[in-house]
């Protein structure tokens, strides 16, 4: 029977890939450089060949290194995932759940959605990390988090989606703005050459520039914001109209400002506000949970008084 690798090797093998230094690599794993550097030469010995080439200053895959590196990745990732299967079967909607949110709804949904998933599941806790979407898919791929709450349509890269709700955007400008009059706005008949955005690598840039795809007429003066804060600062500078998410109007972003938001006329451009996680994530009836507490709360908000 052939030697199978260890998942103790297999971790010395990634985090020495990842870090390219045996020192910081046995830091990270706890050991000593001498137990890593075996872990590692018996890891090579069983798969037949050099993983790495060293020398006093340098570490680098080889090219059977890299072609092994994703799939010790994924062989890990797949074992912390059973482990958790366990866990999550012992005791359901308990424990620590790692959760990273998108900047253009964190603000918004906290601490509202985590009120009432802390009321009706008192036994599960939250560790929040907020950043961009391509980290937070990175921190899932890779087990740092459990799950995340993103903005569709994105690339999924294998991930699995739970949408929980869709969120609509409006426009939002000065009071004095021409363009702001009506109640609701057109979306196919206003002209978009004013339109701010958000810098390349926020995913309401890409959803803004994806809503004006279908409009051959739409132009860009190329002002660009870091963040929504300062989206609506230049807004209210008069610089232009924003395409704002209703999730993040309706948070009280606006109060206290001289600008107006107008919803757009049906079929509105919009975004879906859902859970991504690994497919195999013991973690999926824990977030359909979490998604039908919060289904439930804006069903109650938005029924008749």
């Amino acid at each position: 029977m052939a030697f199978l690798p260890s998942l103790r090797q297999l971790q010395y093998f990634v985090v020495l890939a990842e870090h390219k230094h045996f020192t910081r690599a046995a830091y990270v794993c706890f050991v000593s450089q001498s137990t890593l550097s075996e872990g590692i030469k018996e890891l090579e010995h069983s798969l037949g060949g050099a993983l790495f080439e060293r020398d006093r200053q340098h570490v680098a895959l080889t090219t059977i290194g890299e072609a092994v590196f994703e799939k010790a990745q994924a062989l890990l990732a797949a074992a912390g995932d059973l482990s958790d299967t366990a866990k999550a079967l012992a005791e359901p909607l308990s424990g620590s759940l790692r959760l990273g949110m998108i900047p253009t709804i964190a603000p918004f949904v906290l601490p509202n959605w985590l009120e009432h998933w802390r009321q009706a599941y008192p036994k599960l806790s939250f560790q929040l990390r907020e950043s961009m979407t391509h980290q937070l898919i990175d921190d899932l791929k890779h087990r740092r988090l459990d799950a995340a709450l993103l903005a569709l349509p994105i690339e999924q890269q294998g991930l699995q989606s739970l949408v929980i709700h869709d969120d609509e955007f409006w426009l939002v400008g000065k009071a004095s703005d021409p363009m702001l009059t009506e109640k609701t706005l057109d979306w196919n008949k206003l002209k978009l050459d004013r339109l701010l955005l958000l810098q390349e690598g926020h995913c309401l840039r890409d959803h803004s520039l994806a809503a004006c795809g279908e409009r051959p007429n739409a132009r860009f003066e190329g002002l660009e914001a870091s963040s929504l804060l300062t989206l609506i600062q230049m807004a209210q500078s008069g610089m232009g109209i924003a395409l704002l998410p209703e999730l993040a109007v309706k948070s009280g972003l606006l109060r206290h400002r001289d600008l107006i938001a107008r919803p757009l006329a049906a079929p509105a451009p919009r975004r879906q506000i859902a859970f991504l996680a690994r497919p195999s994530s013991a973690r999926w009836a824990d977030l359909q949970a979490l998604a039908l507490c919060i289904q439930a709360a804006r069903r109650q908000h938005l029924a008749p008084k």
